[in-house]
C-alpha cells in the first residue's frame, strides 16, 4: 500500500541529520549479516542545503531476497513496508513517529545494484559544488511552491532538474577515478 502524500515541508539544513541517520543506521544491525552497509542519501545529507526534514537511508544488502525474508526485524522496529515502490530492485520502507511525523526513508538495494553509485554520485556532487547545491534548493522552492500538500508531486515536479544534475554527477565521479 503506498503512503499517504504529505505536505512538503523545507527547513533549514540541521546539523543534526547526521546523527539521527547514524542513529537510524544503527538500528538497521537488525538485520544481521543480510546488512552491508548504510548510506546517509538525499538533501538532509548535504550540509548547508534546505531539506524535508526526512531521513534518506540507502541500506546495501546482501540480496533483496534475504531482506525480504528479514522484513518482520524492520516491521518490528517500527518501519512500514512498500515494496519496491516504483523502482525495480528496491525495497521502500518509510518510518513515523507516534504522531505519524515522517522519521526516515530506506531505499534498500543490493550492494551490487547500479542504483548505488547514482545515489552517492548525486550526494558526493552536490556536497562539493555548493552552486549547484543552491539550484538545487532553489528548484526544490520552485517544486513546494507548485505542490505544498503532495511530497509525490513535489518529487515529480522536479524529477528533470534532478536527472540532469544526477548525469552530471555521474561524469564527475566517472572523471575522478584513476585512468588505467
Amino acid at each position: 500500500m503506498a503512503p499517504p502524500p504529505i505536505p512538503v515541508v523545507l527547513a533549514a539544513y540541521d546539523p543534526a541529520w547526521p546523527q539521527s541517520a547514524a542513529h537510524q543506521a544503527q538500528r538497521l544491525a537488525v538485520l544481521g549479516a543480510t546488512l552491508v552497509t548504510v548510506h546517509h542519501i538525499g538533501s538532509t545529507a548535504v550540509p548547508g542545503l534546505a531539506a524535508k526534514p526526512i531521513i534518506d537511508l540507502m541500506p546495501l544488502v546482501t540480496s533483496l531476497a534475504a531482506l525480504d525474508a528479514a522484513r518482520g526485524r524492520l516491521e518490528a522496529l517500527g518501519y512500514d513496508w512498500h515494496g519496491e515502490f516504483g523502482i525495480a530492485g528496491r525495497r521502500y520502507c518509510t518510518l513515523s513517529d507516534a504522531a505519524g511525523n515522517r522519521l526516515a526513508h530506506a531505499h534498500f538495494f543490493s550492494a551490487d545494484s547500479p542504483e548505488v553509485e547514482r545515489h552517492i554520485a548525486f550526494r558526493d556532487y552536490l556536497r562539493a559544488h555548493p552552486a549547484t547545491a543552491h539550484a538545487y534548493e532553489t528548484e526544490k522552492r520552485r517544486a513546494r511552491a507548485l505542490h505544498p500538500q503532495d511530497s509525490r508531486a513535489y518529487t515529480d515536479e522536479k524529477a528533470a532538474w534532478v536527472r540532469k544534475a544526477e548525469a552530471q554527477a555521474l561524469a564527475w565521479r566517472a572523471a575522478q577515478r584513476p585512468q588505467p
